[in-house]
Parts: structure tokens; sequence; C-alpha cells
């Protein structure tokens, strides 16, 4: 590992000379490919000099201890340093472990949401709509952009499926833990009875995908639909056919947008979703043929999977995967997930530290 560490101090040492060079910095594209690598490799670098610099303290106090004969209050303040120093090269030595774990290509990326109500009817489609107002409060509070790319709404105000992009530094390494299946077990509005009914809804997290990544042939491979977007209840709110479905030919896969009233704004939106859904897709295939690196992870894409429960009448919050239950529904429903986050991001690398380990 030290030697590792070593290696990317000098090819630090060397991205932070290549910046200063006028050829570089005259090369745009040059210059923002450095600027990305020397702020990657910044934290671990400050962490390692952390270390080096508790471990010189500590080999210090450890030669004067060795070595003997020394004044008691000396002695004392050397011990101190010895058992400070101790711990902080413990303390960073872990710490350094994890920020060198295999980092996911895409924790960078921006992410587009996908929010589907599931089983219980209505009461799923409002609760879509829950979770849609929570993600958006969680952006805000991280300052990044959200923007809605198509939604079906219901008559009372619920979705049946929404898709909405969030663009932000670190968008998909915070939310891409919250792809699955949500439970909710509450009263519902439309219930009369009070009796605590219990519904589903599906999350699908795409980290967005460049042109580049996944390369469509629009002539080939696409069959492009348009039709007249309607609201909830069948109501039409536009009399032109802007609406716009995309069928990718070789997979049946389908994506509509009908959210613009431009034509071209919502194909260029479903193109946006689509590329990302087979991106996505060849993610998955990728990682299921890695068994190791699929036990190492914490539940971050089976859209099967059953990963939280938000019981009301509790005020109750239980993440399946980690055992974790919290009792604050009403602030985590209004955007404050970073406990929950926190503690799926730390068992997914505690995971994938025992993965290394063995």
């Amino acid at each position: 590992m030290f030697e590792r560490l070593k290696e990317l101090e000098e090819k630090y040492e060397q991205i932070n000379n290549d910046l200063m060079n006028p050829e570089i910095i005259s090369d745009n594209k040059r210059y923002a490919s450095l600027m990305k690598e020397y702020k990657n490799l910044t934290p671990i670098i400050e962490k390692f000099r952390e270390y080096k610099k508790a471990k010189d303290a500590f080999d210090e106090a450890s030669e004067l201890l060795e070595a003997g004969g020394l004044e008691k209050d000396f002695k004392e303040m050397v011990q101190m340093q010895f058992e400070e120093s101790k711990e902080q090269t413990a303390k960073c030595e872990e710490e350094l472990k994890i920020m060198l774990l295999p980092k996911d290509p895409n924790d960078d990326k921006n992410v587009i949401i996908e929010i589907r109500g599931g089983a219980g009817g209505e009461e799923a489609s409002l609760f879509a709509n829950s979770l849609y107002r929570m993600y958006t409060m969680y952006a805000d509070s991280k300052g990044w952009k959200h923007e809605v790319m198509n939604a079906n709404e219901t008559e009372l105000g619920g979705y049946k499926e929404i898709s909405f992009s969030v663009e932000g530094e670190g968008a998909y390494s915070r939310l891409k833990y919250e792809s699955g299946v949500h439970r909710v077990q509450r009263v519902p509005e439309t219930e009369s009875q009070g009796r605590v009914h219990t519904s589903t809804v599906t999350v699908a997290v795409l980290p967005e995908a460049e042109e580049v990544e996944f390369e469509i042939n629009e002539a080939t491979d696409l069959k492009i639909d348009v039709f007249r977007a309607s609201g909830a209840g069948g109501q039409h709110i536009n009399k032109t056919e802007s609406a716009v479905r995309i069928t990718y030919l070789p997979t049946g896969l389908v994506v509509e947008c009908q959210d613009e009233r431009s034509q071209f704004k919502n194909k260029e939106r479903a193109l946006k979703i689509l590329r990302s859904r087979l991106y996505e897709e060849q993610l998955r295939a990728q990682e299921n043929e890695i068994a190791a690196q699929r036990r190492s992870q914490v539940g971050t894409g089976d859209r099967s999977e059953r990963i939280r429960t938000y019981n009301f009448p509790e005020g109750r919050i239980s993440d399946h995967r980690i055992g974790l239950t919290i009792y604050r529904l009403e602030q985590f429903l209004n955007g404050s997930l970073d406990e929950v986050i926190d503690a799926l991001a730390t068992a997914d690398q505690a995971a994938k530290l025992s993965a290394q380990a063995e």
C-alpha cells in the first residue's frame, strides 16, 4: 500500500508541475483532465502526508523511550507523544485503505431517477410523489440541479411514474444506494376505516451516460412515434403531437417523454433516458460476471430488492440491507438522507475491504 502511495505522490507532484506548463494550460481538454485527476488525488496525498508526519513523530518518540535516561517530566511528554502519534498513525492507515479502494467510475456522474408506483394503486402513486419530493429536497440541500424529464400524474396528485435528472458533483455516489423497492406502511388518505395499508414504489437510479459511452444508431436501432400529450385523467394538455415514444428495436425497450410542449425537447430527453437505461443494463451485465464484486456491494442496483420500509404509525425508517432503523421519518422525507446514506456507504466500504482481504 505504501509503495503505491509513494507512486501516487510522485504522480501528484508531476501533475502539479504539468498544470503550470503553458502548453498544457492552452489545451483546454488536457488541462481539464489533469485538474480532475489532481483534485481526485489531493485528499489521498494530504492524508498520506498526515500519516508520514504522525509516523515520524512516533519513530522519534520510540527511539527516545528505548534510549532511556530521560528526566521524569520529559519522559512523560515523550510518552504522550508516543501514544498520540501511534493512535494517529493507525487512524490514518485505516483511512488510507478506504481511500485507495477502487473508485466507482460512475460516482462523479449526474443521474436520472425513475420512480414508479408499484403495489397499492393510488396510495403507491401518492407515495411516489412523496419520494420525488424527498429526493429533490435532498438535491436542493446539496446545491444540485434537478429537472423533471417525464411525468405521468394521477387525479389525486400522485405519480404513476416520474423521471427526473439530478446534476451535481458526486450525485451518483450518494444516490446510487436508492435503487430498489421502497415499502410504505400508513393509513392512506383514500381510506375511511383508518386501517394501515402496505404499498410499494420502485426507484431506479441511472448514471447519466454520455454519447461516447453508449452509441445508438437512430436509423437502424430506433422506432420513433409522436402522439398528443395527455394529463391526469386523460385530459388533453397539448393539441399538437409533441409527445415522443422511442422503442429501442434490439431489445424492445420503450421510453416516453411528454413533459415538454416541444417535440424536439421531448425527443432529446427520451434519448437521454434511453441511453442511460442501456448503459445501466450494460453495467449490470458486467457486474453479474464478477461474483466477488457482486458480493461486496450493498444492494446498489437490483430493482426487485426490497431495500427500505417507511412506517408512518411508528415514525420509523428501516433499511433492510444493513439492519438500520431510525425514528426520524418526517425529517427523512424532508430530504435529510445523509445519516442513512453515510451508513450505507460505510457498509459498502467495509464489505469491499473484507473482499479485498480475502
